[in-house]
């Protein structure tokens, strides 16, 4: 009997063991597909920072200019882009973001919003609530680049500009560090704050061939890089939480081989005390 457990311990160790190695492994992986996730939002941080101070002083300088990306109108409709993971294993990533999802959509009458879902967890988890998705993007790279979400944020923009919803926000885990991931619920259209923070002086501008061209052309582009860097931000937050769900868990199953560790010894020393006692109690009975 104790031969049997001992064997079913050492079984259970190893077992355990091989968990830790895969999973310290998926942690290592993690940590170096964040490292260029964070690259890319280094990168592309400084255009979209130049492209907003620009545009917020090209509508100051042309308010009399009017766009739909600009205008505020009565809330009849609202879009929601809700950007979850393709898959698990990234401990409360995907569930903290379906949770803000709901608690939105809880808000309003279900024919009142629309939904836009990055990512197979979301996607998947709407559409088993009966829930209508008007667009999706799925199966994205570790590190997404702008022409992998160009095509929703344009049809994202175009239904705005149509005025098929009057509001826009984003729901993601906004990236704050390593250890912290923290879901957020963020208006993004309509634009109409855009010149409001502009500090500094101003800048005036020749526009060429007209204002209503350029910003035209700037405007939409601008949204889009917007849905661009929410993503890369999902992303960046999303191998953060899968490195820390990786690393718990390793951490688990090293506290657990311990812990099988000492109860395997307690058990070799139960079979060698037996044996001894067996074997003391033989010698005696020969005398």
């Amino acid at each position: 009997m104790a031969q049997n457990s001992m064997r079913d311990i050492r079984r259970r160790i190893k077992s355990v063991r091989n968990t830790a190695q895969i999973t310290k492994a998926m942690e290592m992986v993690a940590a170096a597909k964040l490292r260029r996730v964070q690259d890319a939002v280094q990168q592309s941080k400084p255009y979209l920072s130049k492209m907003q101070e620009m545009l917020a002083n090209l509508s100051l300088s042309a308010r009399h200019v009017k766009h739909p990306l600009l205008a505020v109108r009565p809330v009849r409709r609202i879009g929601y882009l809700v950007i979850t993971a393709d898959r698990g294993l990234a401990g409360p990533y995907n569930a903290q973001v379906v949770r803000a999802a709901m608690q939105e959509f809880g808000k309003r009458d279900k024919g009142s919003y629309a939904i836009y879902t990055v990512g197979k967890r979301g996607r998947n988890f709407f559409q088993r609530r009966g829930l209508p998705i008007a667009a999706e993007v799925v199966d994205l790279p570790d590190t997404p680049t702008y022409h992998s979400v160009r095509h929703l944020a344009e049809n994202i923009v175009a239904a705005y500009e149509r005025e098929e919803f009057d509001e826009l926000y984003f729901i993601y885990n906004e990236f704050i560090n390593a250890a912290v991931q923290r879901p957020v619920v963020r208006k993004v259209l309509p634009l109409a704050s855009l010149g409001e923070n502009v500090q500094g002086p101003r800048r005036n501008y020749l526009f060429e061939p007209d204002e209503e061209s350029v910003l035209a052309a700037l405007l939409p582009r601008y949204a889009e890089t917007l849905v661009y860097q929410a993503v890369l931000d999902a992303k960046a937050s999303e191998h953060a939480a899968r490195m820390n769900a990786m690393g718990n868990a390793t951490d688990n199953a090293l506290e657990l081989i311990e812990k099988l560790t000492l109860s395997l010894n307690r058990a070799r020393q139960a079979a060698i005390t037996t044996q001894i006692a067996e074997i003391v109690g033989g010698a005696e009975a020969l005398k």
